[in-house]
This record gives structure tokens, sequence and C-alpha cells, in this order.
């Protein structure tokens, strides 16, 4: 048998690390950090689309209705030329990039590299759809907009508050480190629309109306400031604005907040006193905060709570769980259009000249690039003529996707690099097949800024070709400075270069290691990443969503991630083991709803918003009256809000919709 090899699984964001067997493709648990012996379902059989036999294996090109077979170099020549003509033409902001967070650092990091060279700040990742309003409101209120703390410290915590977030199917290995929590006397409260599988676990439960969280965390912390449980000392020495905060929630009593969330007050009393007096506690939050209009808000009234309580660096931590392996990776290496690497802003004159001059240019583009999301109008008012994209599938992860749709139709110039024949790719007039995470080597970045190498374990199917090298080869094709990269351990290096944290750390303490926390391991231990140190209370105020339920539209639509399902599908449906898994996606609905509409479990109904119909089987039970839940992707985001928030993340986990019983499928 052959030496096993370890590479970052391609799911979600824990970072699990594999031991793949070259000869056979199985895998088994990495020992080490951060997964320590452990693996979900999706983890155990993570090589088995890789060895899908529809995967793209040479260069095609649309020709009317066609697509044929072309050469490398045929296909970089001429998508070079068409970018080249298209920039003349109308100036570089009419080319637009997506980048991945399925692919790695380093491959992020040459895209955005790419983009801003070419003159653009047009350059965004799917973080855009789950995260980024945790960023804004991460960098708002401590300056550093990532999660604070390593999984490890979740273990010694007294508390642990899990809010719009399933970490049971989202990231299974985690709650190795909750359970341990809890079997050390962690009370565990869970804050949720439906009744999830982490709720099995948790010392509280609450159900709460979609789109009501700010009303819970203010009569939280009311709660808190009423009975004088906040720490008074680090409010006074590490904070400012405390007092904002102070008069903003006294209107929100426990009762006030029981009408707006069906949550009784006492339970609201008795869970803000158990937080409290815990003494050390973590908050932990997915897209069920975040994918609202109120999203910036939300996860600001959340880091309100934190600060009331000092649950910050050896007493606490912020854990904002990102959904897929790379995308913290992406984010950090700069593929947004508001950020430079690290986070940092456009407008950081100093940072951005260090940038340019390890770049080899005098200066870059300093304008806001546009969102993802704001992507899709731009293309239908003719403002973008091309758009490459790299790893990314928006014609089906995009909310109201019948509109991203329509605009790739438009576009003068598509190329979608990928590894699979994807629903976007059927738009593109160049495809370009790119290697699997295991036919490559290069670094990723969990959740909790662990950068871990992953290494190669087999040959690149076909005419397939690792991502780096693709787009190293567009950028000296397109006349970049810099783009003589021979390996990918040279493009690591140069991203080391731009963070003080990493200029003195080696690439092989990184391949051999667990991995380097950048900046470092936790952060706001001693002081925050504001310019005056100190943490930022933000007051805010109940926000409601983008649409309400009525007469027409009487339920309240949201989405669920599954187990053994993985965002677009195009990974998962190609490993026979999930799909045995996983089973057919129903939506949820509840019993009593069910009973008055004449629908059984099992039954086809048609769920249907202002901007469309899907048709699912029927699962009852499990979820509150008045709310209906669809598995993430899969249909849902034909129908679901197209509204964004402050960070232009989309509403979608509220919609109005409609839902009726079907005779057949």
């Amino acid at each position: 048998m052959s030496e096993p090899k370890t590479v970052v699984c391609p799911y979600c964001g824990f970072g699990c690390r594999l031991l793949v067997d070259p000869t056979t493709m199985r895998v088994k648990p990495y020992q080490g950090e951060p997964n320590r012996g452990k693996l979900c379902p999706k983890g155990l059989h993570a090589t088995e689309f890789v060895l899908s036999g529809d995967r793209l294996k040479r260069p095609l090109k649309r020709e009317g209705s066609k697509i044929r077979p072309i050469s490398w170099g045929q296909a970089i020549e001429e998508i070079e030329g068409k970018l080249l003509e298209i920039r003349e033409l109308y100036g570089p902001d009419a080319v637009a990039f997506i980048a991945s967070s399925k692919v790695s650092n380093e491959e992020n990091y040459l895209l955005q590299k790419i983009a801003r060279l070419f003159g653009t700040n047009n350059i965004d990742n799917c973080a855009r759809l789950c995260h980024e309003a945790s960023v804004h409101a991460l960098k708002m209120t401590l300056g550093a907009g990532a999660q604070t703390n390593p999984y490890e410290d979740l273990e010694g915590f007294n508390a642990i508050l899990i809010w719009g977030y399933n970490p049971a199917e989202t990231h299974p290995v985690v709650m190795d480190y909750i359970l341990k929590a809890r079997r050390k006397g962690a009370k565990i409260i869970v804050v949720d629309v439906r009744e999830t599988r982490t709720m099995a676990f948790a010392d509280y439960k609450l159900i709460i109306r979609p789109g009501t969280d700010i009303a819970l965390a203010n009569a939280v912390m009311n709660v808190i400031i009423l009975d004088e449980l906040y720490d008074e000392e680090f409010i006074k020495t590490r904070t400012a604005g405390f007092s904002k905060v102070r008069m903003a929630v006294r209107k929100y009593t426990p009762e006030y907040a029981e009408k707006v969330t069906g949550i009784p007050a006492e339970t609201i009393r008795e869970v803000a006193r158990t937080f409290a007096l815990a003494g050390s506690g973590a908050i932990m939050w997915g897209m069920g905060l975040t994918q609202h209009v109120s999203g910036v808000e939300n996860v600001l009234a959340i880091i309100d709570l934190a600060l009331l309580l000092g649950y910050i660096g050896e007493k606490g931590g912020l854990y904002p769980m990102r959904g897929q392996n790379n995308v913290q990776g992406a984010a950090y290496m700069g593929a947004l259009s508001e950020f430079l690497p690290g986070y940092v802003p456009l407008t950081d004159e100093r940072f951005r000249k260090r940038v340019a001059k390890i770049w080899g240019v005098e200066d870059l583009p300093t304008e806001r690039g546009l969102y993802l999301t704001e992507l899709w109008e731009a293309i239908e008012k003719g403002d973008v003529k091309a758009l490459y994209i790299v790893g990314e599938n928006p014609a089906v992860s995009e909310a109201d996707f019948l509109g991203v749709r329509n605009a790739l139709r438009k576009l003068d110039l598509l190329v979608v690099q990928d590894i699979f024949m994807t629903r976007t790719a059927r738009y593109a007039h160049y495809i370009l097949p790119a290697s699997a995470f295991c036919e490559k080597e290069g670094s990723y970045m969990n959740s909790e800024r662990r950068i871990q190498w992953s290494h190669k374990v087999c040959e690149p199917g076909g005419d397939s070709k690792p991502d780096w090298e693709i787009l190293t080869m567009l950028g000296r094709a397109l006349g970049l400075p810099g783009f003589d990269y021979s390996s990918v351990e040279e493009i690591t290096a140069e991203y080391f270069r731009l963070f003080p944290s990493l200029e003195e750390r080696s690439i092989e303490e990184l391949k051999n290691g667990d991995g380097i926390f950048l900046p470092r391991k936790r952060l706001h231990t001693w002081e925050f990443s504001t310019p005056d140190g100190k943490a930022r209370f933000i007051a805010v105020e109940q926000v409601q969503p983008w649409e309400r339920p009525d007469y027409e539209y009487p339920f309240i639509l949201t989405t669920i991630r599954l187990i053994s399902h993985y965002n677009t599908g195009e990974m998962t449906l190609r490993s026979p083991s999930l799909v045995r898994l996983m089973g057919e996606p129903r939506v949820l609905i509840n019993r009593s709803d069910a009973e008055r509409l004449g629908i059984h479990d099992g039954d086809w109904v048609e769920i249907e918003t202002r901007r469309g119909k899907i048709r699912m089987r029927a699962k009852l039970g499990g979820i509150p009256s008045g709310v209906v839940a669809v598995p993430f992707h899969f249909k849902a985001n034909k129908i679901t809000s197209p509204a964004l928030n402050k960070a232009g993340t989309p509403e979608l986990k509220f919609s109005a919709c409609r839902v009726r019983k079907l005779e057949r499928g």
C-alpha cells in the first residue's frame, strides 16, 4: 500500500485534514489538529467526486450552439485578446472576476492579483453570500473581520451560545469540541427558527420567529444590564459606546421581546442570567443570522452581548463559522471588492503601496469594485461586458437565480474555470478544465484562520491543470508583471511577504506541522485592532425583513443545510455514498399547517414566492407553524429574496411564500 498523503478536506470551513491513499483513494482521518481523528460523512467520502466520469478534461470553446475542444494555447490566446479588447473599448471596470472558496490561497491570491493589475477591483467571492455581514460587523466593532479564537478554546468555556447555526449538520466535527465543553459542565444555548439536530444537546432551546434576532439579543442585554451582571471593568478599560447600547436596549424588556420573538419572557431572563453568570463563553453563529437584510445589525447585536460580558480573548470568543473549505482564505487573500489581502481597506495607502511594490507597479486602483451580488444588474445595464469565474456556480447559488442566468447570457465574454460542466459553465464562451483538490498542492485557511498545507495525491485527469497554472498562463499572456511562477511554493512565499506575522515563517514549517495561524492563534487578548485599541459598542434596533407574509403569501420560507449535501451539489451529487445517505430532499412543513392544507408526509407540494415556483415532496414536523424550510440551493434559490443587506448579502433566510398540495409531482 502507498504512503498516504495529507490533504485538506474540500468541504466545510472547519478544515479537517484527510489521509488519502494514492492507490485506492480511500480516506482516513488525520489524528492531529484540528479534527483529531474525527470525520463527517462528506470528509469520509471526499474523493468520490474526483473519480467521476464527467470531469472536464480539455479546454472547450462555444461556437453558436456547439462546444468543441481546443488547445490550451488557443484558449489562453483568445481569452487574453478578448479581455484586452474589452478593456480598450470600455475600460478595465467592464471586466469582473469571481474567485472561489474551493481553490487554494495561492490560486485566490493570483486571481485578485490579475484583477487589480488589470486595473479593476471587480473581484469578489461567495463570502459575499454568507459571512460578509460578519466581516463588516467585526471590523466596525473590533477592527478585525475574522473569528477571534481557535476551536480548542471552546472546550474551556463555561457557556456556548449557538445562534442561527446547526453545527451537528454543517460542521459535525466541531460538535466534538462543544460536547467536551458540555461534559465539563458548560451550558449549551441554541437559538434557531426550528428544532435542529444541535438542539438535542442543548440545555436551552430557543425557537425564534424568523427575522427577530435583534429583539432577542437586546432583551438578553436588557436583563444583564438591569441585574448588573455585566463586566464593568472590561467595559470601562477596553470599550467605548456602552452608554448608547444601555439606552437602546431599555425598551427591549423580556415581555416586549416575547411578543416579537415568541420566546417566553422568563426563558429570556433565565438564559440571560445563565450566560452572564457562566464567567466565560463563546458565541457561534451562521447564516441564520447573516442572510437577512438586517444581517450586519444581527451580528452587531451579538458582538455587543459579548463585549457586555467581556467574553473576548481568554474569557470568550466570537465564532462566525465558515461554510466552505477556503472561503476564509479567499477573503484573506484579497478576493473581495472592498479589501486588499488581510481585509485591509483599499484606501490604506501605506499597505496598498506595499502590495504594489511587491507586485512591481507604482499603485493599484482604489475605488471599490462591484459586490458579487451587484454584478448581475451591472451586466444587465451593459456596464460589465466580460466575466471570468473560477470554481463558482452562481447560476444556482445566487438568490433569485433566473435573473443571474439572464445576465450570463448577455455577456460578450464568459470564461468558466472548473472541474465539471456546471450550470454556470453551460453559458460560457470558454470552459477551462481545472484540477481537483487532491490533484495539486497548496495552502488553505479554515474558519479559525489556521493555514494548512494540502499535498498532491494523484495526477490531474486528462488535460486539466491546477488553477494556479492556468492563472499564471493568463497573467503572463496579459503582460502583467510578476507572473513567472514555476511552482506553487513561489506564490506561497509571495503572499507570506505581505503579512508581518508570516514573514519569518517557512513553507516547510507549514507543510510539516499542524498549520500556522494568521495573524496569531487568539485575537484581542490585550487590545483590539482599532486605532485606539478599544472595541466599539454599536447599538442596533430591530429591522423588518424586506417582505412580510400577507394574505396572498402567508408563509415564511427559509433555507437549511443537510449533512450529506453540499452547496450546489456538483460535488456531493457525484458521490454515490453521499447520494445514498442523503435521500430525496424535502420541504419541511409544520404538521398543523399540513393538516389544514390537506398535505400528508411524502406528498408533492408547490412552494411559490413572488419570483417563481418550485416543487418538492413534503416532510412533516420539526418546524413552527407559519414557516417552511427548503434544503439549501437545490431549487430553492430560484424563488428566494434578492434583497441585500449593508454587506451585499441576500436575504436567503426570509421570503414570503404560499404552499399548495399537488396531485402529482
